[in-house]
């Protein structure tokens, strides 16, 4: 199997279809959905896994893992934190990977309420996986559908550049001043999101999904998948920081395919709106298309035109293994 995110049929077939047919109405799972939840005690959680031996991985666990549940209104609990590691690692590197799982615990307002550890000839990096549990009983949750305004809050690709921009700086600074390359760093800031969660879920949206894993690609369709219906996105209207064109245009991979933890992708009957009010509270945003009927997911570029494709693996794989 291809490393990265699980194609969707895969998950539909060897994943969604078994949790489906042995608790039928006791979880809810579907793609496009960011977290899970228990009807009986209206319990929510969310798992993110990371695995790469990269700095702030834990960090972006957490935050990626909460974000889930934030994004929907939920307000997290606690965080249980799996790491698997390799026999090669030194306990300081295990301290550095518990540190950031306690900054993005912090950062999300949350507590890393404990977990597993262990050391495992299976893996050749650090493997994090981070659990939050959320409780609420107003969830979100909602369902697109056709016809509804699609809006990004801040910019895409934020997550991987920051990512890059860390573990890559003496190749980047080859080409690029320091201080912009510090400021791609600085990305990781942007990844909480309790802020525009809240304004979107006050202005009445429909559907909130957490940009993440193979980018905003991944996210249109399945955002798409879950209404049931296509889309039309204009590419240009898709916002991107300079930092993250320049740092995909050295390692020759597509911004739109990258990690994009802290953007927020909503579908919500005035799109206007909902960038008005975001923007009002000093939130980047910007309407980047519509639902549409039928199953056609379309991507316009000024006078051309492509098919939006399944999700792919993430692009950070290509530069960070």
């Amino acid at each position: 199997m291809r490393i990265g995110k699980l194609t969707e049929s895969a998950l539909k077939r060897s994943v969604l279809k078994l949790i489906k047919t042995e608790f039928k109405d006791k979880v809810s799972a579907a793609v496009g959905a960011d977290c899970a939840f228990s009807e009986s005690k209206r319990t929510y959680s969310a798992v993110a896994t990371y695995a790469m031996d990269a700095s702030d991985i834990g960090y972006y666990a957490v935050c990626k893992s909460a974000n889930s549940l934030i994004a929907q209104g939920i307000t997290p609990d606690h965080v249980d934190v799996s790491i698997l590691l390799d026999e090669e690692i030194e306990e300081k590197r295990l301290k550095e990977i518990v540190r950031d799982c306690i900054e993005g615990c912090k950062a999300a307002g949350t507590v890393y309420a404990g977990g597993h550890t262990e050391v495992s000839t299976a893996v050749s990096r650090p493997v994090i996986t981070a659990t939050c549990v959320g409780y609420n009983e107003d969830a979100l949750l909602g369902k697109p559908k056709a016809g509804q305004a699609l809006v990004i809050s801040k910019w895409v690709g934020l997550e991987g550049t920051a990512l890059l921009a860390k573990e890559k700086k003496q190749d980047l600074i080859s080409k690029y001043p320091a201080s912009f390359i510090n400021d791609a760093i600085g990305f990781k800031d942007y990844m909480t999101i309790e802020s525009e969660a809240a304004v979107a879920i006050k202005s009445g949206v429909s559907a909130v999904h957490d940009l993440s894993n193979g980018g905003v690609f991944a996210g249109l369709w399945e955002m798409g998948e879950r209404a049931g219906c296509g889309l039309k996105v204009d590419l240009k209207s898709i916002p991107l920081r300079q930092e993250t064109v320049e740092i995909c245009e050295f390692f020759e991979i597509n911004p739109y395919q990258l990690l994009s933890g802290g953007a927020l992708l909503f579908a919500t009957d005035d799109g206007e709106k909902l960038v008005e009010d975001l923007r009002h509270e000093g939130i980047m945003a910007a309407l980047i298309g519509f639902l549409q009927e039928g199953n056609r997911k379309d991507i316009i570029n000024e006078d051309e035109s492509r098919f939006l494709e399944m999700p792919q693996a993430d692009e950070i794989h290509k530069i960070l293994g």
